[in-house]
């Protein structure tokens, strides 16, 4: 069953083509995650499926309602987050949890119930009458994931819900989604962090406001099966990435943290050994050297080169953590 079927959706801002004829569904129970640089469209489609924006054209339905038709049924069928932080900074924990439980009409009972469970998964016991402007970032957002799924909906849309919080929040927070998940709630996450998407089932790398990609981990992966990765551990990686370019064999370069990642070529195959020997002649000394799996990075920089070099618009990295 599909939580979520987009056809053809698209949404222009006067000549500006923000989202371009989008075609995806999500599955109930799924972390669907849209990775990309900002500017690549991703906030605006998870607007347009969360009833907020109304789009150009095409369709979408979210839990059965059409987006376009009935924008205020879908609202009441999902939970919301939004990329910056949602909830009144001036009121404490206890009155924005009490204030959301309202607007989704709670009754005494289960507001009383729910209050319990956002407290909990925030981590905010004994710190219910601080002002939310005090809590720390990741306080903050695990208390606004609360806020945004008091009314228990089937479906929750997250728009880039860890910006700006530290690496160990970061991990929490993706606990709590992965539970929900496990409980059967359907979870689409916008994200530039290419360690976040790991945790996500499917995967659509949009770029330019396309969908340049879709598929699970190992899937998008796959695009590298017939073209292996050597990793070269050099102490000048500048100088290894530029003599690396230069070989007939080597296809494409990319820095990869300390190290530069080299696309070998399937027709013309070469052994590491015989890089390495090659790259010391030249005058690069090198510490380690070695096949590798690609990473979710070498995909996504595959991917998102290849798109704008077809549309002829820029490829843009993504920015934030490493994997």
């Amino acid at each position: 069953m599909n939580a979520i079927t987009v056809n053809r959706l698209t949404r222009r801002f006067g000549e500006f083509v923000a989202v371009d004829d989008l075609t995806f569904d999500v599955r109930e129970g799924e972390i669907f995650g849209f990775l990309g640089a900002n500017g690549a469209g991703k906030s605006t489609t998870i607007r347009m499926l969360c009833g907020l924006l109304k789009p150009t054209s095409g369709a979408a339905t979210v839990g059965g309602v059409d987006v376009g038709r009935d924008p205020e049924g879908v609202k009441r069928r999902i939970g919301y987050m939004s990329q910056r932080f949602s909830l009144y900074e001036r009121l404490t924990v206890d009155q924005n949890i009490r204030f959301f439980g309202g607007l989704y009409g709670l009754d005494r009972a289960r507001l009383a119930d729910r209050r319990r469970f956002a407290i909990e998964i925030a981590g905010l016991e004994g710190r219910e009458q601080m002002r939310t402007s005090d809590l720390a970032g990741g306080w903050r957002q695990r208390l606004a994931l609360g806020c945004a799924i008091l009314h228990e909906p089937r479906l929750v849309f997250l728009d880039e819900p860890t910006g700006g919080v530290d690496p160990v929040s970061r991990r929490q927070f993706w606990r709590l989604i992965d539970q929900l998940s496990a409980s059967g709630v359907t979870v689409l996450v916008t994200t530039h962090y290419l360690d976040e998407a790991e945790h996500c089932h499917r995967i659509g790398i949009m770029h330019a406001g396309r969908l340049a990609a879709l598929g699970s981990i190992d899937e998008l992966k796959g695009i590298f099966r017939h073209r292996p990765i050597v990793e070269v551990q050099a102490t000048n990686p500048v100088e290894a990435m530029r003599q690396l370019d230069q070989m007939p064999e080597i296809e494409k370069t990319s820095v990869f943290g300390t190290a530069v990642h080299a696309v070998l070529r399937p027709d013309r195959p070469l052994a590491p050994a015989a890089l390495d020997d090659r790259l010391r002649r030249a005058g690069v000394p090198v510490t380690a050297i070695g096949p590798v799996q690609p990473s979710l990075e070498d995909v996504f920089f595959e991917v998102v080169e290849a798109a704008g070099s077809q549309h002829g618009r820029p490829a843009e990295a993504a920015s934030g953590a490493r994997p």
